[in-house]
């Protein structure tokens, strides 16, 4: 039998940060892949697939998706060859089916930079297949908890679940030039309210995050980086934060571990 894995929900930043080794972000997704035993696989519920129901990734060799604009040419020529997992992509849609939720296989959709970004430098030789699972943004919290919630008898079968989004993200907020590593007031509340919230067990309110988080809204206009923590939380128990920093000013990069 496989080791039971943890589930994870890191904030995977802008994609500068796969190129950057000096970025503490950047460092921790390196460490974090030499620590972690090698997985079977690993399955990315990702900020930056939307769809309205869910859909896994099924594609054999998914392409590398560079779902962005205005960045640094050597962001374009990032190729993250890693393999599909046709068959986990079959069993997704098996154990969601299980709790009444309906899931569908995309045979075409590659690897996006919430994905690649984590994933090229936790696995650099691209050696652990990977398989996406969309957000549903319209559906909500609890729809997500339930997903993770299905998706733990993955954990025990060598899958890494991971949910990669971002703890704060309002990109009308970013400040590109900005150094500090102090988050503004707004953004500081809403961090440890969600960093108390999973170290004391309170997971009734983080599913009632965007009404009892202080600035909810101001952090998370739509909802979409938040609703993978809600997945990884959903995919383990106990959580604990183990890693944070700050980048352009407003984005909390936290990272947190459920076991």
């Amino acid at each position: 039998m496989s080791e039971r894995l943890p589930a994870y929900f890191v904030s995977h930043g802008a994609p500068v940060v796969a190129l950057d080794p000096s970025d503490p972000t950047h460092r921790f997704f390196r460490e974090l892949g030499s620590s972690l035993s090698k997985p079977e696989a690993v399955l990315v519920i990702s900020a930056h697939w939307e769809a309205d129901a869910p859909h896994v990734s099924g594609v054999s060799q998914p392409e590398t998706i560079h779902d962005f604009h205005g960045l640094p040419a050597d962001l374009y020529r990032v190729s993250y060859p890693a393999r599909g997992a046709p068959q986990l992509a079959q069993r997704v849609v098996q154990l969601l089916a299980e709790v009444g939720i309906h899931a569908t296989v995309d045979a075409a959709r590659g690897i996006d930079h919430g994905a690649w970004i984590p994933l090229s430098l936790m696995y650099p030789d691209a050696d652990v297949p990977v398989v996406q699972l969309s957000v549903q943004v319209g559906m909500g919290s609890y729809h997500h908890y339930v997903i993770g919630r299905a998706l733990r008898p993955l954990r025990s079968k060598g899958v890494l679940v991971l949910g990669s989004g971002g703890l704060t993200h309002n990109l009308s907020e970013v400040d590109v030039d900005a150094s500090s590593k102090t988050l503004p007031m707004w953004a500081e509340e809403f961090r440890m309210w969600v960093l108390h919230a999973i170290e004391r067990g309170r997971y009734e309110d983080l599913l009632r995050y965007d009404r009892l988080a202080p600035h909810a809204r101001r952090n998370h206009p739509r909802g979409e980086h938040f609703l993978p923590l809600v997945a990884a939380l959903g995919a383990g128990d106990t959580g604990k934060r183990v890693h944070a920093d700050v980048a352009f000013r407003s984005l909390a990069m936290d990272a947190f571990r459920f076991d």
